[in-house]
C-alpha cells in the first residue's frame, strides 16, 4: 500500500477517486513543523539556524501519520506545488526520516486523473532550492516580527505587532490616506458642443485645445470668455483619422487579477474569493459524481498556459463560435519582471465542463467564480476585438474641439468577456458617429458644461489593494489575502463601505515604523527583499546570506530605537473617581482594546475598571445561572467581589446566601486578552469568561484554543460538527477554519 500525503482534507476525496486501489491519502492541514511559539526560535549566533517543534496542535496529527507509514510500502509527497508546499514535504520528510536523495516528491497543477497520473509517473526529490527560499522568507518575517514588534509596544501601546510585508502594506494605506488629506480640489468648466452636419446628424465635440495648446478651463469668469470668444464662430472640421484599432484580450487570471475581477464584477471580498477559488481547485460535491475539481491551482502570478489546454481551447472555439473567432497563431502572455512563474495561470480544467452544466449544482458563489475563470481563459485565446475607429478635429476661432469614436466591426473575445471599465473621461468617446469629412461645416445646436472640481485620489479597496500590491512587487499571490486581512484583524486598518482606511492606531504604527525602521516601511526594499528570495529559489543566493545583510541592519535600527525616549503613548488622564479597593485617585489610560481606569497607586492595587465609547464606566452586569438558592429557591447570579468571582441568591437583602465558586482552570483555554485560564459559566445563556472579571471582561461563547489563526494572528475558538471538533477564527472579517486533527 502506497501512502499519499497532502495538505488540505478538502480535496482528499478527490484525490482518492483519481488514485484508485492500492493508495491512502493522508492529510496533514497544512505544516506540521514550525518555529516556537513563544521563544524565537531562530540561533541569531549560529548562521541563523532555526529551531523547528512539532506544532502543539498537530501532535496527534504526526501520531497518526507515523503509524500510517510503518504501514506502507511507499510514501510519496504530494503537498501543494509552491514554496510552502515543497517545505512541508521538507518537514515531512525528517519527521519520516525519508532521505533527502529518495525521488518521493510529486507535484500536480491541477486535480484531475492525467495531472495525478502524470505526477506518479515523474516524482523527484524534494527541492531544497525551493525550501530554502521558504525558510529565509519564515525566519525574516520571525526576525522582525520578535525583534520590532516589542519597540511598537513598548512606544505606542502593548499587543502590537510589526511585519516585513505587513508593515510596507500598511504603508500604501497611509500613504494614499495623506495624499487624500493633502489634496486641493482644483476647480475646472468642462465645455463640450453639440453639432449637426448636412445631414442632420449631431455629434457632441469637447473642447481640448486653445492656439494648439492643451487647454482647460478653470473659472466661471474664464468659460464666460470663452462662450464670449465662440459666439458666431464657425465650426469646421479640420482632420479626419479613420483607422481599424485592434483590441487584445486579456491574460488569463493569475491570483491578483482574479481577486480583482471578482470583488469589481461579483462584490466578492477577498476571503470570499479565495475560500470560494480553493474550494474551486479542491473539488465540489456533484450529484452523481462526487467531488469534481474544477480549476487549476489558484496561487500563481504566470499567464502560461499548457500546450494541451491551448490546443482544447482553441478546438472548442473553433467549433463553438467559428473559424474567424480563433487566431492564427495562438495567444501566449508575456510573464512579468518579477513572476515566479512556477505554474500555469487559473483556468478550468475542462472546458467540457462548461458553467451552464454546473448552474443549480453547485452554490452561487462557487458558480458564478467558476464562470469569471471559465470565461476570461476562454476569452484569452479568442481573436482580437476589431473597431472602426475615427478621430476628429473641429476648429472653431481660436479653439479646437476633438471628436472620438469606435464603431464595433467584429467582436471576437468580447462575445465571451469584457473587462471591467471605470468611469468615462471627459473626452468621450462615442460608439455612433456621422461620416465627417475635411473642411465640413458643421452648425451648432448648443453649448454643454458644468462646474466640477477635481478628485483626491480614491482609497483602496481590497482589489485596489491587491493591484497595487502586484505592482509594487510586495507579497506574493499566496501573501495577498493573509496581509490584507491581518491589518484588518489587528485593527490597524478599518472598512468604509467597500474602501480601506487606516485607524489611528495604524498610523500611529507606521508613523513610528517610518522612524527608526525605514528599510522595513520602504517599498522598493521590500520588493527587492521578494526578488531575493526568488533568487535563492532559483539557485543563486545562499539564504543564510540574505538574512544576514538585513539582519544586520536591523539591529542598528532596534539599537537606536531602544536607546531613544520619544514614544506616542497617550499619558493617564486624572479623574476624580476613587478607587474603590484602595481609595487612590483613578486615571485613564489606554490599550489595545481601548480606554479604562487604572488605579493610580499600581502596582501596589491592580484595580482597573473599564470604560466605554463616551469614556463612562461600564458596570459589571450580574449574570443570572440556572442554579437555584439552597435557603430560599430563587435563582443564584454571579456576582464579582474583591476576592473573585461568587454566587449570591438573587434574593437579597431578604436572603443573603453565597457561593464561592471552585475554578476549573485550563479546562476551556486561556484569556486571549490577560492570558488568565477560562471558566464555564452557566445561566440561561451559558458562555466562556475570564477568571479575571471584572479587570478583565472577556467572554467567548466557545472555549478557546491556544493556538493563532494562521492567516490573521487572531485567537480560534473549539468548534464542534457532525465531523468532529475544529477550530475557527474569531476574526469576523477572517473566519479561518481548521480541523482538529487533519485540518482542511
Amino acid at each position: 500500500m502506497k501512502l499519499v500525503i497532502i495538505e488540505g482534507i478538502g480535496k482528499k476525496q478527490t484525490i482518492e477517486k483519481y488514485l484508485g486501489k492500492g493508495y491512502r491519502v493522508f492529510a496533514t492541514g497544512g505544516h506540521i513543523r514550525d518555529l516556537p511559539v513563544h521563544t524565537l526560535g531562530v540561533d541569531v549566533s549560529n548562521n541563523y539556524k532555526p529551531n523547528y517543534e512539532i506544532i502543539r496542535d498537530k501532535k496527534d496529527v504526526v501520531k497518526k501519520l507515523l503509524e500510517e507509514a510503518k504501514e506502507s510500502d511507499e510514501i510519496l509527497l504530494a503537498t501543494d506545488p509552491d514554496r510552502e508546499g515543497e517545505a512541508i514535504s521538507w518537514h515531512l520528510a525528517t519527521v519520516l526520516d525519508i532521505p533527502t536523495s529518495k525521488k518521493a516528491r510529486i507535484v500536480f497543477n491541477e486535480i484531475s486523473k492525467k495531472a495525478i497520473q502524470h505526477a506518479l509517473e515523474n516524482p523527484r526529490e524534494v527541492d531544497i532550492n525551493l525550501v530554502d527560499s521558504q525558510q529565509a522568507r519564515r525566519i525574516l518575517d520571525r526576525l522582525v516580527g520578535y525583534k520590532v514588534s516589542p519597540i511598537l509596544c513598548k512606544k505606542i501601546q502593548s499587543k502590537l505587532s510589526a511585519g516585513r510585508v505587513q508593515s510596507a502594506t500598511l504603508r500604501l494605506i497611509v500613504d494614499r490616506e495623506k495624499e487624500i488629506r493633502a489634496f486641493v480640489p482644483e476647480e475646472y468648466w468642462p465645455l463640450s458642443a453639440l453639432l449637426q452636419n448636412s445631414d442632420k446628424a449631431q455629434v457632441k465635440a469637447t473642447l481640448v485645445t486653445k492656439q494648439d495648446k492643451k487647454f482647460k478651463i478653470s473659472s466661471q469668469q474664464e468659460l464666460e470668455k470663452v462662450l464670449s470668444d465662440l459666439d458666431g464662430v464657425q465650426f469646421k472640421v479640420k482632420s479626419v483619422n479613420r483607422s481599424v484599432t485592434k483590441v487584445h484580450p486579456s491574460a488569463p487570471f493569475i491570483t491578483s487579477t482574479m481577486q480583482q475581477d471578482a470583488l469589481n464584477k461579483l462584490g466578492f471580498n477577498l476571503r470570499l474569493t479565495t475560500s470560494t477559488a480553493q474550494t474551486l481547485y479542491e473539488g465540489v460535491n456533484i450529484e452523481g459524481e462526487g467531488k469534481v475539481a474544477l480549476v487549476t491551482y489558484i496561487r500563481t502570478d504566470s499567464t502560461r498556459v499548457s500546450d494541451d489546454a491551448m490546443s482544447e481551447a482553441r478546438d472548442f472555439i473553433k467549433n463553438k463560435f467559428g473559424d474567424k473567432y480563433v487566431p492564427a497563431k495562438p495567444n501566449i502572455y508575456s510573464k512579468k519582471k518579477n513572476a515566479q512563474d512556477a505554474h500555469e495561470a487559473i483556468r478550468p480544467i475542462t472546458l467540457s465542463r462548461t458553467p451552464e452544466s454546473l448552474r443549480g449544482l453547485i452554490p452561487e458563489a462557487q458558480y458564478k467564480l467558476y464562470k469569471l475563470i471559465y470565461d476570461r481563459f476562454l476569452a484569452s485565446q479568442m481573436s482580437d476585438a476589431t473597431y472602426n475607429s475615427l478621430s476628429c478635429i473641429i476648429e472653431a476661432g481660436d479653439y479646437g474641439f476633438k471628436v472620438n469614436g469606435n464603431t464595433p466591426l467584429f467582436e471576437g473575445y468580447t462575445v465571451v468577456y469584457k473587462n471591467f471599465t471605470e468611469e468615462k473621461d471627459e473626452e468621450e468617446i462615442s460608439d455612433t458617429l456621422p461620416d465627417l469629412q475635411p473642411d465640413e461645416i458643421l452648425k451648432l445646436k448648443k453649448f454643454k458644461y458644468e462646474q466640477k472640481f477635481t478628485k483626491p485620489p480614491l482609497r483602496y479597496t481590497e482589489a485596489s489593494l491587491v493591484k497595487m500590491m502586484e505592482e509594487k512587487g510586495i507579497g506574493r499571490p499566496a501573501t495577498y489575502t493573509p496581509m490584507v486581512t491581518l491589518l484588518f484583524s489587528r485593527e490597524y486598518t478599518k472598512r468604509e463601505k467597500k474602501f480601506i482606511v487606516p485607524t489611528e492606531l495604524g498610523e500611529k504604527v507606521c508613523e513610528m515604523l517610518n522612524r527608526y525602521f525605514p528599510e522595513i516601511m520602504d517599498i522598493k526594499f521590500t520588493a527587492n527583499m521578494e526578488s531575493k528570495l526568488d533568487e535563492i529559489e532559483d539557485g543563486g543566493k545562499i539564504w543564510q546570506n540574505v538574512i544576514d545583510d538585513f539582519y544586520k541592519d536591523l539591529v542598528k535600527s532596534i539599537n537606536a530605537a531602544s536607546n531613544d525616549s520619544y514614544t506616542m503613548k497617550s499619558e493617564p488622564q486624572k479623574t476624580d473617581v476613587v478607587c474603590e479597593k484602595c481609595g487612590a485617585p483613578m486615571l485613564i489610560k489606554e490599550s489595545k482594546y481601548g480606554k479604562f481606569l487604572a488605579c493610580s497607586a499600581y502596582p501596589k492595587c491592580k484595580n482597573t475598571l473599564p470604560l466605554d465609547e463616551k469614556s463612562e464606566i461600564v458596570k459589571p452586569k450580574d449574570v443570572e445561572t440556572n442554579e437555584k438558592c439552597p435557603d430560599c429557591g430563587k435563582p443564584l447570579i454571579l456576582k464579582s467581589g474583591r476576592y473573585g468571582n461568587f454566587l449570591a441568591c438573587s434574593g437579597y437583602p431578604k436572603c443573603k446566601f453565597t457561593k464561592n465558586i471552585e475554578e476549573k482552570k485550563g479546562e476551556y483555554g486561556t484569556c486571549p486578552q490577560c492570558g488568565k485560564p477560562l471558566r464555564l459559566v452557566k445561566g440561561k445563556r451559558s458562555f466562556f469568561g475570564c477568571t479575571g472579571y471584572p479587570e478583565c471582561n472577556f467572554l467567548s461563547n466557545y472555549p478557546v484554543s491556544d493556538k493563532k489563526c494562521p492567516d490573521c494572528g487572531a485567537y480560534m475558538t473549539i468548534r464542534k460538527d457532525k465531523a468532529g471538533e475544529y477550530l475557527l477564527c474569531s476574526s469576523a472579517q477572517c473566519k479561518h477554519k481548521e480541523r482538529m486533527n487533519e485540518g482542511d
